[in-house]
């Protein structure tokens, strides 16, 4: 979606731009949790699942390449800072490659909409649907060859069915809102 605001900006430009807003988002995929669980306890993280909003940003606004980038990296940094920083890892171990296959999925799959979401921003309400959709069915796909039972699986997932349904609203409503900011900003650009 930001293509159409860069596009007239050398390649150099559009790259900074774009590696300042995914580094942002990375940054509020680690801060988002840690507000979530400051608040709500131990059992919002699974619920409202904050670190899955970013990486729906990022595809959204940036594309499959940078929406999968954000997926990956968010996880493992969020792990090292909260393990360096507070001695308990955030997400654990044991959930990290859960975590980042399926934010993987949720930038890369959102991402694939970006092209769509720049014509018409209304697209972010499909893109994230068939993303949530997509990590999902690879975080059910990863944890049936890692050995958990699909008993476990769906109890995993439908506790943070809270978090898919406000991200489904909360994701489309931001990208609708900043797509009516820049077209108003390039049509002042443009008088």
């Amino acid at each position: 979606m930001l293509d159409s605001v860069l596009k007239a900006r050398s390649v150099k430009f559009r790259i900074c731009v774009k590696s300042a807003i995914g580094v942002a988002l990375v940054a509020l995929s680690v801060l988002l949790p840690q507000l979530t669980h400051a608040i709500g306890g131990a059992q919002a993280g699974s619920t409202w699942m904050p670190m899955y909003l970013p990486a729906l940003l990022a595809g959204c606004l940036l594309g499959w390449q940078w929406g999968l980038g954000v997926g990956i990296i968010a996880p493992i940094v969020s792990f090292g800072f909260t393990t360096l920083a507070f001695g308990e890892a955030m997400p654990m171990l044991s959930r990290l490659p859960y975590m980042t296959l399926e934010l993987a999925a949720f930038g890369g799959v959102s991402g694939a909409f970006a092209s769509l979401i720049r014509k018409n921003a209304l697209y972010s309400f499909p893109a994230v649907l068939a993303a949530q959709i997509a990590g999902r069915a690879v975080y059910f796909v990863y944890g049936l060859i890692a050995g958990r039972s699909f008993s476990a699986l769906f109890d995993s997932a439908t506790a943070g069915l809270a978090g898919l349904y406000a991200q489904a609203v909360i994701v489309p409503v931001a990208v609708i809102a900043l797509a009516a900011l820049l077209n108003r900003e390039k049509k002042e650009n443009d008088k």
